[in-house]
């Protein structure tokens, strides 16, 4: 398929979708990497959030990291008001973690505590066909395996959360921890990138003495794309990328 017939979905991140062709290929998915701290999880709700705030796409966020109140009130140090489209039922937050952690939860959304894979899998289909999801982000792969006390069969299981994440048509943010993208680990599992049709990279080097953070588009189907590492930044409203900054 010539990449002009690809239906597109703008990413909501500034910048970013001057270096794929306009967006990332609609219902694919896309798997975040990079080491902690570099901005992986604000990447995934900037493409949920902006989803529903400027294109009228309902979006599904699968937190295993944080509580949902915890994930809510740092996005809104961003002017993200999270709730709103909550309350309007165009994003649903599901609470992955406090079950695990034996809290209570407020939620709405909740991941029940000892969900095998088939009710992971059934859960997140429910929700994001309750809302019409268009976009979808499960932040993140090793919070998955470690909810689910199954290690060994992460790979079966995201095979099978990406074929039915495929078969609903929606686009997904999946991200995992890369262990050392300098030498090429670019995810805990190996299978990640395997199954992805988009890896992006996001990582920090030194420059003048100085952290500077990079995104780097490792691979993207369907797309053109540099392999040259373009600056970002985190702003007061979001991640932000400098296709014509310097390259590093």
């Amino acid at each position: 398929m010539a990449p002009h017939n690809v239906v597109r979905v703008k990413s909501g991140i500034p910048g970013l979708d001057d270096l794929i062709q306009g967006g990332f290929p609609q219902g694919t998915t896309i798997l975040v990497t990079g080491p902690t701290g570099t901005g992986k999880t604000t990447f995934g709700a900037q493409f949920v959030y902006k989803g529903a705030e400027l294109y009228n796409e309902p979006g599904v966020i699968v937190t295993l990291e944080e509580r949902v109140s915890d994930l809510r009130k740092e996005m809104k140090s961003f002017g993200w008001d999270f709730q709103k489209y909550e309350d309007e039922g165009k994003i649903a937050l599901i609470d992955g973690v406090s079950s695990v952690a034996g809290l209570p939860s407020e939620e709405r959304f909740v991941l029940e505590e000892g969900l095998n894979v088939e009710g992971f899998l059934r859960y997140i289909y429910r929700v994001i066909k309750a809302i019409n999801a268009k976009r979808v982000l499960i932040d993140s792969v090793p919070s998955i395996a470690i909810r689910l006390r199954e290690e060994k069969n992460i790979r079966e299981l995201l095979l099978r959360l990406n074929t039915i994440l495929l078969e609903m048509g929606v686009t997904t943010i999946l991200t995992t921890e890369a262990e050392d993208p300098k030498r090429d680990k670019l995810s805990r599992y190996g299978v990640e990138e395997f199954i992805a049709r988009g890896v992006i990279l996001l990582d920090l080097v030194e420059k003048d003495i100085e952290l500077k953070r990079y995104i780097l588009i490792r691979k993207m189907r369907e797309t053109k794309h540099s392999m040259k590492k373009y600056p970002f930044e985190i702003t007061e409203e979001g991640i932000v990328v400098y296709p014509s900054g310097e390259i590093y």
